[in-house]
């Protein structure tokens, strides 16, 4: 079971790597890798107080996998998005791998994603303003960026307080 400080931190060249596909013969681990992604949420939770979701490179598991649990856990398995809206907007960022810095960035107000869930079928889920923004974070970690390089500008950094 992986912990808190198995999470990876700005700085660490794995975070910057694009992760491969889930495949079919990964299936059998899909369930303990959500389980530590669960786990490290939950214990960010308890000693941040933030986290709605969490990417599986950010524990150094090199998949396109996300975990979300905001009212109910779900599973995106090789997310892809189909629609981003040209409409954008500003938000103070926040990410576990660096919990106490804060970066503004644009984010499109509207998404379509298609994902296989934990039960290997086919999803697709249409999201605004706030579960939009979040994971476009998550999706961003998949293919090793981070909201710190997506900054408006130069002043687009505060710390969290």
């Amino acid at each position: 079971m992986k912990h808190l400080e198995d999470l990876l931190l700005l700085g660490n060249p794995v975070l910057y790597q694009v992760s491969k596909p889930v495949l079919e013969t990964d299936r059998d681990l899909v369930s303990g890798w959500v389980a530590d992604l669960h786990n490290v949420m939950e214990e960010i939770r308890a000693k941040y107080h933030f986290g709605r979701a969490i990417a599986a490179p950010q524990l150094g598991i090199m998949k396109r996998l996300i975990y979300m649990n905001i009212d109910k856990p779900v599973v995106f398995i090789n997310p892809e998005f189909t629609f981003l809206s040209a409409e954008t907007f500003e938000v103070w960022d926040d990410c576990m791998c660096f919990p106490n810095l804060l970066v503004k960035v644009k984010r499109h107000k509207e998404l379509t994603i298609k994902y296989l869930d934990e039960h290997w079928q086919p999803q697709q889920w249409k999201m605004k303003d706030d579960l939009s923004e979040l994971l476009q974070h998550e999706y961003d970690h998949l293919d090793g960026i981070l909201c710190t390089m997506r900054a408006i500008d130069d002043k687009s950094f505060k710390w969290r307080g």
